[in-house]
């Protein structure tokens, strides 16, 4: 089927050789396979999992499996942190498995950040339950499910496997038709407990807050059960979630294969300016190179773009054949179907290319992958080694392919390749107090059930808020209670996915005839990316977007075949409202507080793909979007002999370089903090720097980077000091259009700074 199949050494052996690659092969290192440890099964394991475990040829436990059991049986809750593919849900399948089997009335959740996750392991447990030839019913319970399956689930499932979504609108406002589930909950497992950050994690917070409310009213106290790959503080993120103690378990006894991982960086095109070829394209020759050696590969690129870019440039190599499947792409947006079947596709082999954003990057199991290409890095040591466990899952041997863009941070990690093997990863933020996110789960739990007069919620005083709620009309007091009054249904109100609500459905009308609709996306990027006239891809297939209805939220797109892309600016415009700390410095000040963000989409770019040649704008006519957030700034005083130009070249640039680090520090995404300078702030006329939450009502990560401010701009000083380019590039402190001074210029704004804050 394939050309010529080689082996990975035989491979890596070639490529080092190679006079095209070796060049641009900045540094490579082997991870050697690690020896499984292995713990014996407990005493009081039940006879049926025992059988169960014997016909999978399992006859001991990994040490970290024997541990969570053992938690378990104390009534701890704990969390779990393990790598991929190292047996981890036997951590929760085998405790949740026993207690049912002793008590046969006991109930467990399952809640999995994603549907295809859900589905994944219910088959997994399923065929276990028929190994032990008991009667156990696990359902999963999701927006897919049947209205015919839904009674059964609620009255006789044992495991009921869903995902927060679900849970928040779907089960605890229905809490009624639940009773035996909530009577006899035992465990609560949350798999995969570091995608819980940012305004997702802070959303799940309020509706973990909410389903132990229930808990308590209906008698039953559950132990929680988290699994999650490797964070900075998952004890701490699992106890904020849940609010509640947890043990830790983070010594994980599963063996390991042999790792080769290579750091290759684009050659560079224009030297003056330091530009390098495009990491999409480099990635397009190394995947070709694989799949001639017929290695099955995964891909990730960040972004949908970009992996409809890769579709679209892959799909040339079969293009030859016919009904070759063998490329696919695979991305939130795509209608469960066709997911089932790629996922379907990896596991059999008859797919042997997958180009994902971070949807795969989740412990969907997708069989045995033998390399792994990383397009740019993803934004945060947990999700880097989360994707390169993709590839080589048990024992054999794998590749993984880092590929930098021309991103400062991506260049800091291809030049610092100890950085992501030996580094210890990033915390993850959740903010549970985000008033914004607070309030909107206090009306759900005011709809699930009344408060009383003395009642708080969660770790929240709440009598206040019920008061203003009482004032907005939502809630009526009686003598004794607050209760919901509104005909509203609170839940269908929230996207737990993002801080605003509604999201844009797009609407595919190529064919008059046969109109339907093939994905959504939120307000925030639609600005940016179904503005009319421009290009969305999904599936490799190119539409235009013909009519953008904003009132209505809806994309009209048709189907089109242009050899150009788009690509949109937003200008944002910044006040502040209010002060809550600030540290003065001798010439500068530091301050953290509220501020109030107006987004205004301005003109579009068409590129060309191959080339990446500008040829086309055009104006965009989306309304300004306002927001109120949190921020941090830093107002200071800069020589006086600099030109207004030098000025904005000089803070444009060191805003770049600071935003390209935060991740670094916090465990989000470079999207969720943006850098915005002032050459003069509204509020003091000085130059400042603000660093603000990208979200309504701010997540706590901008209050973070108040704390870290001297250790983030040390490291953006170093990085752009050893940056190889003369006047400043990409890969330090943006593109710059001229040759200047910028860079110095840059370099002195970070030590101006430094200095004041030493």
């Amino acid at each position: 089927m394939f050309s010529k199949k080689k082996t990975i050494s035989q491979l890596v052996e070639e490529w080092q050789y190679d006079e095209e690659l070796k060049q641009n092969i900045v540094a490579m290192h082997t991870i050697e396979e690690k020896q499984a440890q292995y713990a014996q099964f407990p005493s009081s394991l039940h006879p049926s999992i025992v059988k169960a475990l014997h016909g999978r040829g399992i006859h001991q436990l990994y040490i970290h499996q024997r541990q969570a059991y053992d938690f378990a049986e104390q009534q701890k809750n704990f969390t779990a942190i393990t790598p991929t593919a190292s047996g981890k849900s036997y951590c929760y399948h085998l405790p949740v498995l026993q207690k049912i089997l002793e008590d046969p009335s006991s109930r467990a959740i399952y809640l999995f950040p994603t549907k295809a996750l859900a589905q994944d392991q219910k088959s997994d447990l399923n065929e276990l339950i028929e190994l032990m030839e008991e009667d156990i019913l696990s359902y999963t319970y999701d927006g897919d499910t049947a209205p015919g399956i839904r009674q059964k689930i609620r009255k006789a499932g044992h495991i009921v496997m869903t995902n927060p979504d679900m849970l928040h609108s779907g089960i605890l406002p229905h809490h009624t038709k639940w009773v035996s589930l909530f009577e006899n909950l035992k465990y609560i497992v949350i798999d995969e407990l570091h995608t819980y950050k940012g305004v997702f994690g802070s959303h799940v917070a309020h509706v973990i807050r909410r389903l132990l409310r229930i808990c308590e009213f209906y008698g039953s106290k559950p132990i929680f059960i988290c699994t999650s790959a490797t964070i900075k503080n998952p004890k701490e993120l699992a106890e904020s979630l849940t609010n509640s103690k947890h043990e830790l378990i983070e010594k994980s006894g599963a063996p390991v294969g042999k790792k080769t991982f290579i750091f290759y960086n684009p050659p560079i095109v224009h030297p003056t300016f330091g530009v390098r070829r495009s990491a999409v394209l480099e990635v397009r020759d190394i995947s070709k190179r694989l799949f001639e050696a017929g290695i099955q590969t995964i891909i990730f690129a960040k972004s949908r773009v970009r992996v409809e870019m890769l579709v679209t440039y892959l799909k040339s190599l079969t293009s030859k054949k016919i009904m070759d499947e063998s490329i696919q792409g695979y991305r939130g947006g795509y209608l469960p179907s066709e997911r089932r079947e790629i996922e379907k596709g990896l596991r059999s082999g008859s797919i042997q290319m997958v180009v994902s954003t971070n949807a795969l990057e989740l412990g969907v199991d997708i069989g045995q992958l033998q390399a792994c290409i990383m397009t740019g890095y993803p934004g945060n040591i947990a999700s880097a080694w989360q994707q390169a466990g993709r590839a080589g899952r048990r024992q054999d041997e794998a590749l993984i392919v880092y590929v930098a863009q021309s991103t400062a941070l991506d260049q800091y990690v291809v030049q610092n390749p100890s950085y992501l093997l030996g580094s210890s990863p990033e915390e993850a933020r959740i903010n549970p107090e985000n008033i914004l996110i607070l309030m909107e789960h206090l009306k759900c739990a005011a709809f699930e059930l009344p408060f009383s007069m003395d009642d708080s919620y969660g770790e929240f005083e709440i009598q206040e808020l019920l008061a203003y709620l009482e004032d907005e009309g939502v809630l009526v007091r009686t003598s004794t209670k607050w209760h919901w009054m509104s005909d509203r249904f609170p839940a269908h109100e929230i996207s737990l996915r993002s801080a605003a609500q509604e999201n844009v459905v797009i609407i595919d009308i190529s064919t008059p005839a046969n109109t339907k609709v093939i994905g959504e996306m939120d307000t925030y990027s639609a600005m940016t990316l179904l503005h009319e006239e421009a290009i969305y891809l999904h599936q490799g297939l190119q539409f235009q977007v013909e009519k953008l209805d904003w009132e209505e939220k809806k994309a009209f797109v048709r189907e089109v075949d242009v050899d150009y892309f788009t690509d949109a600016n937003l200008a944002v415009e910044l006040k502040v409202l209010s002060e809550d700390k600030s540290a003065p410095f001798k010439n500068a000040t530091v301050s953290f507080g509220d501020v109030s963000i107006l987004a205004i989409p301005t003109i579009f770019k068409k590129i060309r793909f191959n080339t990446h040649d500008n040829i086309g704008s055009g104006p965009i006519s989306i309304p300004p979007m306002e927001m109120h957030t949190n921020a941090t700034w830093m107002s200071f005083e800069l020589p006086n002999d600099w030109t207004e130009e030098q000025l904005t070249d000089a803070l444009t640039g060191a805003a770049y370089a600071m935003g390209s680090f935060i991740p670094l520090f916090i465990h989000c995404d470079r999207s969720d903090v943006s850098v915005v300078p002032q050459v003069k702030a509204v509020h003091n006329e000085k130059p400042t720097l603000f660093i603000y939450d990208s979200y309504p009502g701010g997540i706590g990560l901008s209050e973070r980077v108040y704390d870290i401010l001297l250790s983030l701009l040390e490291r953006t000083a170093q990085h752009v000091t050893n940056c190889p380019c003369q006047q400043g590039c990409p890969s330090c402190i943006g593109a710059q259009d001229s040759i200047g001074e910028s860079k110095k210029q840059v370099l002195k704004v970070l030590d101006i700074l430094i200095s004041e804050m030493m």
